[in-house]
């Protein structure tokens, strides 16, 4: 006999990347970052006194979300800090989806979505990209046809790595009749020549919710600290009803504002991530792999293969790659669904990552494409 409700029994869980034990393992298959967090956050982190946990944390982080409303040029009524982004994901769906009601997303995307939608027992309307991986022009319309009353869109996508210009997301939330959530896990890594900053549309819109997290441009993946931005309207249900208690512990307020505040400093090394981006993609083109152009801490690469190699052949050089930097300990992520069976990605890794990454896999790509 099993007493969960019907909707939980029947779902699959997520499933995240491999988390080894061992020490011994370059470790490229989870988007962390690759470099420690900053000096500040060390610092912060040795002034912290054990005597300070036995009192409950600020229940809303306000010194964290003056320190954001200050980066972003909001008020700290724009801003509600969660236990990672996903807690500010379930927010969300908890709060404006109902039971039955439908979530909108494009496929592929963020696997973790369908499944905390099956969570609340809603119903997921999946848009499918277009051959170049963008979001379809009547992306909105679609979701307004089936009466989706969430959306979330990953910018820079996962797992591309491709960037979505602000104007684009000004249509959607224009057209877009529910609440519009802009996941942007992976912000810090745009080129700054992109001029990318999408947070004003909150001005336009009072449908647009924004994602930010510290797990990666921040080096704070183990801390579980991400954000929210939006209108305070759209915030304050959550806030105020749908969001636990104490949800963020005084550690992680403590680390996060000292991470947040120190920005100069992490934006070192993710300007180490995009040289190490670009070198990575070219060595990989070099080797007849396709790569997408990315924003992001990661690339999409499909394996090389002749036209006149089948489909089902580059899926199996793509598994088999991923198999054997596995038995050379190295992690990267394979995904078995339609559109990505003959892709591999990889999280950027520190220089001698990358490059040992690159040795492991030109040899494991001669040797396997005699087989496949």
């Amino acid at each position: 006999m099993t007493y969960e409700r019907a909707n939980i029994r029947d779902m699959a869980g997520y499933t995240w990347g491999e988390q080894p034990a061992q020490q011994q393992v370059i470790k490229l298959n989870t988007n962390e970052n690759p470099y420690p967090a900053t000096a500040s956050v060390a610092n912060a982190l040795q002034g912290l006194r054990v005597d300070e946990l036995r009192r409950y944390p600020q229940p809303f982080a306000n010194a964290f979300r003056d320190v954001a409303a200050a980066t972003h040029g909001v008020s700290r009524d724009n801003i509600m800090a969660t236990n990672g982004g996903d807690e500010l994901l379930r927010l969300a769906i908890t709060t404006f989806v109902d039971a039955g009601q439908t979530l909108g997303m494009a496929e592929p995307s963020y696997s973790l979505y369908p499944v905390l939608a099956a969570v609340q027992g809603c119903r997921v309307s999946r848009v499918n990209l277009e051959e170049d991986w963008s979001l379809p022009l009547d992306f909105a319309a679609q979701l307004n046809a089936v009466d989706a009353r969430l959306a979330f869109v990953v910018n820079p996508h996962a797992p591309t790595g491709q960037l979505m210009p602000v104007s684009r997301l000004r249509d959607i939330a224009a057209e877009f009749k529910g609440v519009l959530v802009i996941d942007e896990a992976y912000v810090d890594f745009i080129d700054p020549a992109c001029e990318y900053d999408a947070i004003p549309l909150i001005r336009e819109f009072d449908n647009v919710m924004f994602l930010r997290t510290m797990s990666k441009g921040y080096s704070l993946a183990g801390l579980r600290f991400a954000y929210g931005i939006a209108s305070a309207s759209l915030l304050a249900p959550m806030l105020y009803k749908t969001r636990d208690s104490y949800n963020t512990d005084a550690l992680s307020q403590h680390l996060a504002t000292a991470a947040l505040a120190a920005r100069d400093e992490a934006a070192v090394n993710w300007q180490k991530v995009r040289d190490e981006r670009a070198r990575l993609s070219q060595a990989l083109s070099g080797m007849g792999f396709s790569v997408l152009p990315s924003e992001s801490n990661f690339v999409l690469a499909t394996v090389p293969g002749e036209p006149a190699v089948s489909q089902t052949g580059r899926d199996r050089l793509a598994l088999a790659l991923y198999q054997g930097l596995k038995e050379d300990g190295i992690l990267i992520r394979y995904f078995d669904q339609p559109r990505l069976r003959d892709k591999l990605r990889i999280t950027v890794g520190t220089a001698q990552e990358n490059t040992l990454l690159l040795q492991s896999l030109k040899s494991r790509l001669e040797r396997v494409q005699q087989d496949v």
